[in-house]
């Protein structure tokens, strides 16, 4: 089954040079790119959403398939249709679905039907298309429209994805594509919209459903988003994140009837905070002090590092070297982050029963490098070690609620107990957070 471009020439240029150049002036080949389990991209006219699009893509390292979840926005075919063979043609080459993966998804699924139909004139997975073969030509595809049915269908549909990813263990990569408000002002589709990004940023699917329907928001792929979440959690995600949001007024000047696009990542914890989960876990559940299975190339070198823990937004335990003490940093992390959960004086040791609410994150710290005064920092880019004889005190940086050199130095006197009036060095460090 060859499924032929309906949008090109209109949504984007119709020809191969036009759209390489096109694409080429909406993306970021430079951009540093990262583990992902899916992203929310948009599916309007490049003019109007391209930049979105472009900006989110960028951010993501490729696997060979990409599940793109759209909208049925024509009413045509199934409901809820899939495409398990066949090619889909955009003006840069061939996309040849992934025919393995789309029949064991649809062999898995209780609601996913095979359809043509809904899929030949949709545009919502079409405009996706150009996007991924700029970046990888010969990306696979697995196919699936949605049409509005119910919540509770779209969530079992994303945990069925789920399921046949792993049994599959496939290098997936999912799309939802939806645009945001539709046609309302600027101001109102920028504060419906933000409060539909923000119950996908909390990976809250039910939320986002609840909000969709109370608030009256024109998202079209609610529906795939609601999918994507479900799937991803099933996967592991751990967070996500806003990566661009703009209106069709940033591009027309018309801000009196907008479209909304917002370009969002989900992402599961990475291998370092995947380490400190683990190690934490093993410890408390079983006393046992787990070894790192495989060094990441960040693993391999020697830093201070701090493991923080929290549980429901609040610090739990946060403790960690500011020089390294082991021979590499998976086994100063692993240290650590038992040292976080079990020897933080200001909390008691975490219990197995907390394990399920805990969240992670690993600072990975540069060598401290001694300043002469308060002018050399930045509270967002820098963190603070305090020196006076043998008392030191350490602050890390880009901390919510501090935002000023002096409360971070005043922090770490209090932490250190060095007194307002001693004399003292300053020591700033970076550092790279994992979560």
């Amino acid at each position: 089954m060859i499924r032929n471009p309906v949008v090109a020439g209109q949504f984007y240029p119709g020809a191969l040079d036009p759209l390489r150049s096109a694409i080429k002036g909406m993306v970021d080949e430079k951009e540093a790119r990262e583990e992902v389990i899916g992203l929310v991209s948009p599916h309007a006219g490049y003019i109007y959403s391209g930049s979105v699009a472009g900006a989110v893509i960028s951010r993501i390292k490729f696997k060979d398939t990409f599940i793109i979840i759209g909208p049925n926005h024509t009413g045509n075919g199934k409901p809820l249709s899939i495409m398990t063979e066949g090619t889909w043609k955009t003006p840069l080459g061939d996309v040849e679905i992934d025919a393995e993966l789309g029949k064991k998804i649809l062999a898995t699924s209780c609601y996913l039907e095979e359809d043509y139909r809904a899929h030949q004139f949709e545009h919502s997975i079409e405009v996706q298309l150009p996007f991924l073969q700029y970046f990888q030509p010969d990306i696979k595809l697995v196919p699936i429209v949605l049409s509005y049915l119910s919540g509770a269908v779209y969530k079992e549909i994303g945990k069925e994805l789920a399921k046949t990813i792993k049994e599959l263990n496939r290098a997936v990569v999912i799309i939802a594509s939806s645009d945001m408000t539709h046609y309302e002002s600027q101001e109102s589709a920028r504060l419906k919209d933000t409060q539909a990004i923000e119950a996908i940023m909390a990976l809250n699917e039910d939320e986002l459903l609840r909000r969709v329907r109370d608030m009256d928001i024109s998202m079209c792929g609610f529906a795939p988003t609601v999918s994507l979440l479900a799937a991803a959690k099933e996967l592991g995600a751990s967070n996500a994140e806003l990566v661009k949001y703009q209106t069709s007024g940033d591009t027309t000047g018309d801000y009196s009837s907008v479209v909304g696009y917002a370009g969002i990542v989900v992402k599961g914890l990475s291998p370092v905070a995947r380490l400190a989960k683990e190690t934490v876990e093993s410890y408390i559940r079983e006393r046992r002090v787990p070894q790192a299975r495989e060094l990441t190339p960040e693993m391999k070198e020697r830093a201070g590092v701090f493991v923080s823990i929290h549980r429901h937004g609040e610090l739990r335990g946060c403790i960690g070297t500011f020089e390294s003490t082991k021979d590499n940093i998976a086994r100063e992390i692993i240290t650590n982050a038992i040292s976080s959960a079990t020897r933080d004086p200001r909390f008691s040791p975490v219990t197995a029963s907390e394990l399920k609410d805990l969240d992670y994150s690993v600072d990975i710290l540069t060598k401290p490098e001694l300043v002469a005064d308060e002018t050399s920092f930045d509270p967002k880019k820098y963190g603070v070690i305090v020196e006076s004889g043998w008392r030191y005190g350490l602050l890390l940086p880009d901390l919510e609620g501090v935002d000023m050199v002096g409360e971070q130095i005043r922090i770490c006197r209090l932490k250190a107990g060095i007194m307002p009036y001693e004399p003292i060095k300053l020591y700033r460090f970076e550092v790279k957070r994992y979560k």
